[in-house]
C-alpha cells in the first residue's frame, strides 16, 4: 500500500481521514504544520500529500514548493475551509492534484486520493501559464457549492477549451466569463461580449459574420464581423439559446473551420478565436425539442460550469450583503450598518432574481436608512417574478399528485403496481434535487431527506427492495 503525509492542524479532520486511510492497508504520517510535514518527509517517504492551505506557520501554498524539493513529484492534495478562486488558481498552478474545500464527505475525500495514488507518475511541477491573478475577481461565496465553481474555472481557464455556464439569471454568469479570459492565455487580448438577444433578427449574421459592400439594402460599406474582428480573443456568447436556427448552422461551421464567410461573401476569413457562451435555459431539453442543434450543443459544452442560485448557498448571503454595502459606502453614499434581524430576513428569502436581486435590495435598504441602521422595514418587498414559494409549491403538491393519479388510473395499461410507479417517478426528481443542492455529498443528502446513506447508496443503485 502508500504511504500518506496529512498536513492539517484541525485534529478531527486528520483522525478522520487517518482512519479511512488507515483502515484501507496505507501507512498514514501526521503533521499538524507545514514545517513538521517537511522535517517528516525523508523518514515518511510520502507517495502523497493531503496539504491543508491555512496552516500556523508556513501556508500550504508557499509549502508545495518545499515539499517537491523534499519529495520529489509527489501529488498534493490541497485542502480549505477558506476558499476562494484566487485560492483555486493558485493551488492548481502550483500543480496540486486536486483541491478540496471544506467540509468535504469522506467519500468524496477518498475518490480524490484513490486517483492521486492510480498516478504515481504524476507531473507536479506543471504549471499552467496563466496571466496574474487579479486581487478581485467579483465572484464571492465560501460554499461547497460556489467552491465547486471556483475549481471549475481554474481547471478550464488556462485551457482553450469552449466553455458553457448556465443557471439562472442574476447568478453571475458573465462574471464567470470574464473570470475564465482573465486566468487564460488569451488575457492580453478582450473579451468580445456577444448578446444575441439584443441583435436584430435581421442583422444576426451581418453583426457575427460581417458583410461586404452592396451584401443587402443599406450595407454601404463592408464591414468586420464580431467574430473576425474577435482573432485571438474570447468571445463570450451570452443568451446563447437565442441564437436562431439560421445562425446556428453558420457558427457550427465557424467553429469547426475557424473560418467566418462575410453575408454576400464568397471568401472566408480566418479566425480564432475561444467560445465561452451563457444560458439560463436547458440547452439539451432544447436540442430534443428541435430548438437548438445538438453538433452546436456539443460544441459549446466541452466543458459545464453550472452556477448554483442564491437559495441553494444561503450560507453565503450574509458576505455578500455585507461586501454589497460596503461597495455603497465607497461611493460616498454613508456607512449604513445591516441588523441582525435584517441579515435573517435577508436569508430567509428566496432570491428569484439571485445575486443581482439582493444586491438591488441592499442598495434600496441603504437608500431607505439614510445611513443608519438597515431594518427589515427598509428592505424592497418581495419580487413577483412568478416563482413559487415553498408555501405555494407546497399547496399544489396534492393537486398535481392527484391529477396525475387519475391519468393513471383512467389510462389504457391499468394494473396494480400504482404504488410502486409513483415511488419511480417522484422519487428520482426528490433525489437529484437534494444531492444538487449538496454538491452530490450523499452524507449531507441522507440527512436532508430523512433516511440512512446506505439507503440512499442503496435506492440510487436501484437494488432496493420497496415492498
Amino acid at each position: 500500500m502508500s504511504s500518506i503525509l496529512i498536513v492539517d492542524d484541525e485534529e478531527s479532520i486528520c483522525w478522520g481521514l487517518s482512519r479511512l486511510l488507515g483502515g484501507e492497508g496505507h501507512a498514514v504520517s501526521i503533521a499538524s504544520s507545514a514545517e513538521e510535514a517537511l522535517e517528516k518527509v525523508p523518514h515518511a517517504r510520502p507517495d502523497l500529500v493531503v496539504l491543508d492551505v491555512r496552516l500556523p506557520g508556513m501556508d500550504g501554498l508557499t509549502a508545495m514548493s518545499k515539499f517537491r524539493e523534499a519529495a520529489g513529484p509527489v501529488p498534493i492534495v490541497v485542502i480549505t475551509a477558506f476558499g476562494s478562486l484566487n485560492t483555486a488558481v493558485a493551488a492548481l498552478n502550483e500543480g496540486a492534484f486536486d483541491y478540496l474545500p471544506k467540509p468535504f464527505d469522506l467519500d468524496q475525500a477518498a475518490a480524490v486520493i484513490h486517483r492521486a495514488l492510480a498516478l504515481p507518475d504524476y507531473d507536479t511541477d506543471i504549471v499552467h501559464s496563466a496571466a496574474a491573478v487579479p486581487s478581485d475577481d467579483g465572484l464571492y461565496g465560501t460554499s461547497p457549492a460556489m467552491q465547486e465553481v471556483f475549481k471549475r474555472i481554474a481547471l478550464v481557464a488556462p485551457t482553450d477549451a469552449a466553455v458553457l455556464i448556465g443557471g439562472e439569471s442574476g447568478t453571475g454568469k458573465e462574471l464567470v466569463a470574464r473570470a475564465i479570459h482573465r486566468h487564460s492565455q488569451r488575457a492580453t487580448a478582450c473579451l468580445v461580449p456577444v448578446n444575441l438577444a439584443s441583435l436584430s433578427p435581421t442583422l444576426v449574421e451581418s453583426e457575427l459574420f460581417g458583410h461586404v459592400k452592396g451584401a443587402f439594402t443599406g450595407a454601404t460599406a463592408s464591414r468586420q464581423g464580431l467574430l473576425e474582428l474577435a482573432n485571438g480573443a474570447t468571445v463570450f456568447f451570452d443568451e446563447a439559446g437565442d441564437i436562431p436556427l439560421s445562425v446556428q448552422v453558420k457558427l457550427l461551421r465557424v467553429l469547426e473551420q475557424h473560418e467566418a464567410t462575410p453575408v454576400g461573401d464568397t471568401r472566408p476569413r480566418r479566425t480564432s478565436f475561444r467560445v465561452v457562451a451563457a444560458t439560463n435555459r436547458d440547452l439539451r431539453r432544447e436540442c430534443a425539442e428541435g430548438r437548438f442543434r445538438q453538433d452546436l450543443f456539443f460544441r459549446l459544452a466541452v466543458f459545464e460550469i453550472q452556477l448554483p442560485p442564491l437559495r441553494e448557498r444561503r450560507e453565503d448571503i450574509p458576505a455578500l450583503a455585507e461586501l454589497f454595502l460596503r461597495r455603497w459606502s465607497n461611493f460616498g453614499q454613508g456607512a449604513p450598518i445591516l441588523l441582525a434581524k435584517t441579515v435573517q430576513e435577508l436569508c430567509r428569502r428566496d432570491w428569484p432574481g439571485n445575486v443581482r436581486e439582493l444586491r438591488n435590495a441592499i442598495e434600496h435598504g441603504a437608500l431607505m436608512a439614510r445611513s443608519g441602521a438597515i431594518a427589515p422595514e427598509h428592505l424592497p418587498p418581495t419580487t413577483g417574478s412568478g416563482e413559487l414559494t415553498s408555501a405555494d409549491s407546497a399547496a399544489m403538491l396534492p393537486r398535481h399528485v392527484r391529477e396525475w393519479t387519475e391519468q393513471q388510473l383512467n389510462g389504457p395499461e391499468q394494473s396494480q403496481d400504482l404504488y410502486e410507479r409513483f415511488l419511480n417517478v417522484a422519487e428520482p426528481a426528490l433525489f437529484d434535487a437534494v444531492l444538487a443542492a449538496t454538491n452530490q455529498n450523499r452524507a449531507q443528502a441522507a440527512t436532508l431527506l430523512g433516511i440512512h446513506r446506505a439507503t440512499l447508496r442503496k435506492k440510487l443503485n436501484g437494488d432496493l427492495d420497496t415492498d
